[in-house]
């Protein structure tokens, strides 16, 4: 299993608008060029997290970025959902259980406690921890 790239695109655009004081904006360039991520692509994930309620925009001159919520707010999980969707690691573990081995597969289980165990990690960790933990680090 590995994170896709918008996911992390998405989480490290968030970390860095969590990092900035009193809710200031960036430019989404500054943004693309600071964290390495393509501006087309960080435009795209940027109208993603905006239609989730997570990042705010304005246009014009004085325009730019913005977090939508306190940093404290808003989880990694809510970043991944937004661009990537609900997290599912195997088939098996879905509303729908679809699985040929229906309930004589012992892995089953083990895909189900460790999503759910990814899913709570990702559900409590917020971005104001993260920032905090990337000044602690400095």
């Amino acid at each position: 299993m590995q994170i896709t790239r918008q996911a992390d695109y998405a989480m490290r655009a968030v970390l860095y608008l969590a990092r900035l004081q009193n809710s200031n904006r960036a430019a989404s360039n500054i943004i693309a060029r600071d964290q390495s991520i393509p501006p087309s692509f960080l435009a795209k994930i940027i109208a993603q997290l905006s239609i989730a309620g997570l990042l705010s925009t304005v246009r014009g001159a004085r325009g730019g970025v913005s977090l939508a919520r306190d940093p404290k707010d808003i989880t990694l999980l809510e970043v991944v959902e937004a661009v990537d969707g609900p997290i599912m690691l195997n088939v098996c573990v879905g509303k729908q259980r679809i699985c040929g081995f229906e309930d004589d597969c012992p892995l089953q289980t083990v895909w189900c406690d460790v999503q759910n165990e990814l899913v709570t990690r990702l559900r409590t960790t917020n971005f104001a921890q993260m920032a905090a933990q990337e000044r602690a680090a400095i």
